[in-house]
């Protein structure tokens, strides 16, 4: 009785502990509790009721010390998790790792079923999913001519010329495994459909017993990847989303633009070939820096998306099949048809059993049959082609080319339309023939990213073989007129005699798989580190030399600093060389990279800079009669471009856009973007209406004197950020030891090392592992750093400047999106936990720079508020803050669990004379060992399982971590 009592005591504290409602329509709450019930009965009907009652308790503990900031309750916490047995420590951070997703599903169940806010604020700030970021279709149209006087006809045309591209990528910050992804999904559904309003109670009763064998299924399975995936696995995973919600959901979404035109009296429906949303992807072209993506990866991802396009075009023909059953038609498709029987009986024997099944009054089945058959035939060629290289199979029998689809789709609508059945074609019909115009016969065009010193790598050696000098060694001038010479004559550059060494045989072999591969496989070749014409001009060069018969458009990426205040005149010089324009036809995508320039000098000034360098890059663009589209490798957290879609867009620089917007769908965003159906046309929804937005409705250009105090913030910004990253001579060593920066490996979530190089500070470190690191510690320094000290240098210069950063924030959509995101990241701050893994991790001569940087955190906050107009974070949005509270007391177990659990597997590494950088100090026979195999074994058992599950769990926490 005394047990139950204080179990019962546990719950209410719980219930106490939970935020408001904020809504009437709000049953987060609601949710959350039923989801948090039917696992904890699991963890006791599982592990015990002990167990369950330590959850409990770490839970109670973790939302007193949330609620009321109280460190003894974080102490005590701290001493309960420190002190549990290794099989207990695992099943409590797989808990509340498992609870956080559950929370978090709990949530997009309420994001799908809530009412949509209308009329917010246009600058107000939300998580990704939130009412306040919709960018509702039908809205915007009204909008745009109502208040913009913007004609229908006008909103049309401009539909019709908009492109937006979205780019997946397999970047390692998706730390939830495929399986448990799927399990989520039934668990969503259950809980959305034991909501709705007309469910009797034994529905009901049925769905929550599935509800607890899928939690239960959840819990059950291993979260913790054994081996790191391969490109291909990545690639898997990615095209797994088209098979479950974009292949369905496109078409839906393009129902809905044609209902939101007619809103607005246009009666005519969109064309079903227009380039209004495109798909690509980087998940085996993206070798930057990955030696596990060989020139072998990228010919089978590119030969599995064919394909799986063959897969999905084989069902939906045969569905067709069945649907236009109808026997009258056009006299041209009756003439189709007539031909193909008869060339079908004399060329083709083994398709005459099937048309004998085919009555000769349904000519719509004759002709899809056909297409049926090649289908067979050319996923058949691809799987031989995958399985050995060779295939007995004639091209000839295969489609090999969209168009050969789309032609007699065509035709089947034009017959429809002719003999009065529109209704008809308008149907699953032109739903087809728009999946096969975006999705062609690759399902994603994949782009190739290389480093441009690989390529430079390559010349060098071909240049030293003809005799004629390094190509390293000449200056820019001499490469460009070197490249421009050889890219107008026609003489081969070298032949079977040219010695490359392994790193350039990759370089040159991934050319030769892009010419040996249907051109339509491939979508641009993305330079990294690109700085000058040059780069450009030497892939154009390889491209030739490889004899790739349709070569890729060629863009070059600028990431860092530096590189983004040169890339206009870079651009300018390139667009002064005749032979290039004439090779580019008038069209250049740029790339701007979000997370090294943030790496390189944190976020305020790289978001200044990018803002900036677009707007030149444009009036360069404008001056050479070039359209240019601007390609944004945004990642999921807001230290690299993450935030809202719809206000990332609109707060990009007047004139960037112009209806044509590549962007990046990185990690964890692919399905927070794509996961269900209703995510799926949501995404769609706000890339169309914020770039239809931007282009009709361009953001204002920011006065004079807000860019020259942008421009004195940028510099105090950039200063304070490098004198710490990279002038600080103790920062690296306190970034090692106060974050899980050197274990981040060992959650095997990506194919990529997490760093350029084996050896090297921070600048080789990756950008993703080096935001994933501060985001597990909820200290976020890449986002403020720099920031609070460019706000006290403008408040203290000028007592003015109060009032003009605030007229940049209540007017100028790039400040105040700015601004905002990182307000929400302050949220999910909190350095008194960042302040824990400083106590137990790091050594006392480090310990002061930990103190002065949450000293800066508490600065930054205090200056952001006052500018914001704020008395506290997130005050004006209850609905993101509530979501972030729920979240808390399950995140702070994990951070204490974590930390304790890093102390220890360090303290071990001691032992094995194992530095905190990972490198060896004495290096005895036993540690190099482990080392080099990186494997697990020198660790008390359970250790590394719980850590990966702490990290596991605060990246669910936290959402967007990479």
């Amino acid at each position: 009785m005394a047990m139950l009592q204080k179990m019962a005591s546990i719950d209410a504290q719980m219930r106490l502990l939970a935020p408001k409602k904020v809504s009437e329509d709000d049953k987060l709450i609601e949710y959350d509790a039923l989801l948090l019930d039917r696992f904890l009965d699991i963890v006791e009907v599982l592990h015990g009721q002990e167990l369950k009652e330590t959850v409990l308790k770490c839970y109670e503990l973790s939302g007193m010390y949330s609620k009321s900031g109280d460190l003894e309750k974080l102490n005590e916490l701290g001493d309960l998790l420190n002190g549990l047995d290794p099989g207990d420590a695992i099943v409590v951070a797989s808990s509340f790792s498992h609870m956080l997703n559950l929370s978090n599903l709990a949530e997009e169940v309420q994001i799908s079923q809530r009412r949509p806010v209308r009329n917010a604020k246009k600058g107000d700030i939300g998580d990704e999913n939130s009412a306040l970021t919709e960018s509702d279709l039908e809205e915007t149209f009204k909008r745009l001519v109502k208040q913009l006087g913007k004609t229908p006809h006008e909103i049309f045309e401009a539909l019709k010329n908009q492109t937006v591209d979205l780019v997946f990528t397999a970047h390692p910050t998706q730390s939830v495994r495929r399986s448990l992804l799927q399990k989520h999904q039934r668990i969503r559904s259950c809980l959305s459909q034991m909501y709705q309003k007309d469910i009797t109670d034994d529905e009901k009763h049925e769905l929550d017993e599935a509800l607890q064998r899928e939690i239960q299924a959840a819990f059950r399975t291993d979260e913790i990847r054994r081996s790191p995936p391969t490109p291909q696995d990545e690639m898997r995973a990615g095209m797994s989303y088209f098979h479950e919600t974009i292949w369905n959901g496109l078409p839906l979404f393009l129902r809905r633009v044609d209902a939101a035109l007619k809103s607005i009296g246009i009666d005519e429906r969109l064309p079903y070939n227009v380039p209004l949303i495109q798909f690509s992807s980087w998940m085996g072209g993206d070798r930057d820096g990955n030696p596990r993506v060989t020139p072998e990866v990228t010919r089978d991802v590119c030969l599995l998306a064919r394909l799986m396009t063959a897969n999905l075009y084989f069902a939906q023909i045969e569905d067709l099949m069945f649907e236009l059953s109808m026997w009258r038609c056009s006299d041209e498709l009756k003439q189709r048809v007539t031909r193909l029987e008869a060339q079908t009986r004399k060329e083709a024997k083994h398709y005459i059993e099937f048309w004998k099944h085919i009555p000769p009054s349904e000519p719509f089945r004759v002709l899809l049959g056909d297409m049926r058959d090649k289908l067979y035939h050319t996923r058949e060629r691809i799987g031989q082609l995958l399985a050995s290289g060779k295939s007995d199979i004639s091209i000839d029998d295969t489609f090999t080319d969209v168009s050969q689809i789309l032609e007699p789709l065509e035709l089947c609508y034009r017959s429809l339309i002719e003999t009065g059945d529109r209704p008809i074609a308008d149907g699953s019909l032109l739903d087809f023939m728009r999946q096969a115009s975006v999705f062609g016969l690759s399902l994603v065009k994949l782009d190739i990213r290389q480093e441009s010193e690989r390529h430079t790598d390559v010349l060098d050696a071909i240049t030293t073989h003809l005799g004629i000098g390094s190509y390293r060694d000449w200056s820019e001038d001499k490469r460009q007129e070197w490249l421009l010479s050889e890219l107008r004559g026609k003489r081969p550059l070298f032949g079977a005699d040219l010695s490359l060494t392994d790193e350039m045989k990759d370089v040159m072999n991934t050319f030769m798989v892009i010419a040996e591969l249907p051109s339509d496989c491939f979508g641009a070749y993305v330079i990294s580190m690109a700085t000058s014409p040059s780069d450009v001009l030497a892939v154009e060069l390889l491209q030739r030399e490889c004899r790739v018969p349709k070569p890729l458009r060629v863009v070059p990426l600028f990431e860092k600093l530096a590189d983004l205040e040169s890339a206009p005149a870079a651009l300018k010089r390139l667009f002064s060389i005749d032979w290039y324009r004439s090779r580019i036809n008038g069209k250049q995508e740029v790339m701007i990279g979000y997370s090294d320039s943030g790496k390189d000098a944190g976020r305020l000034s790289a978001a200044w800079q990018m803002f900036k360098a677009q707007e030149d890059l444009v009036k360069v663009a404008k001056e050479y009669g070039v359209k240019l589209t601007m390609f944004h490798g945004r990642g999921g957290t807001v230290g690299r471009g993450g935030g809202p879609t719809h206000l990332a867009i609109l707060s990009q620089p007047p004139d960037t856009i112009n209806g044509s917007l590549r962007v990046t769908i990185q990690g964890e965003v692919i399905e927070q973007s794509f996961g269900e159906e209703h995510l799926c046309f949501r995404t769609l929804q706000r890339f169309t209406a914020a770039t239809l937005e931007h282009g009709m409705h361009p953001p204002i250009a920011p006065k004079p004197e807000w860019r020259a105090l942008m421009d004195s913030m940028a510099v105090v910004a950039t200063e304070e950020y490098r004198s710490i990253v990279f002038q600080n001579p103790k920062f690296v060593a306190y970034f090692r030891a106060a974050t899980p920066e050197m274990e981040y490996g060992r959650m095997n979530i990506g194919s990529r090392p997490s760093k350029r190089k084996p050896s090297g500070g921070i600048e080789s470190l990756r950008a993703i592992p080096w935001i994933f690191a501060w985001t597990q510690t909820r200290f976020h320094l890449p986002v403020w750093l720099g920031l609070g000290r460019a706000l006290s240098h403008a408040l203290d210069t000028d007592p003015k400047n109060i009032t003009t950063l605030r007229q940049m924030y209540n007017k100028w959509p790039f400040f105040r999106v700015t601004i905002d995101l990182v307000e929400m990241v302050f949220a999910k701050g909190d350095p008194r936990i960042a302040a824990l893994y400083d106590s137990l991790l790091v050594s006392p001569e480090f310990k002061p720079l930990g103190v002065e940087l949450r000293q800066k955190y508490n600065e930054t906050r205090n200056n952001l508020l006052r500018v914001a107009g704020h008395d506290d974070v997130l005050a004006g949005n209850p609905t993101l803050k509530q979501r972030l509270r729920l979240r808390e007391p399950y995140i702070t177990p994990l951070n204490v669990q974590q930390a304790y659990t890093l102390k220890k597997m360090r303290e071990e590494n001691k032992q094995l004379n194992i530095t905190q950088n990972g490198e060896l100090a004495k290096p005895t026979k036993r540690a190099t060992e482990l080392v080099k195999l990186n494997t697990t074994t020198e660790y008390a058992p359970g250790l590394e399982d719980t850590l990966i599950l702490t990290m596991k769990g605060i990246a669910a926490g936290m959402q967007n971590t990479g």
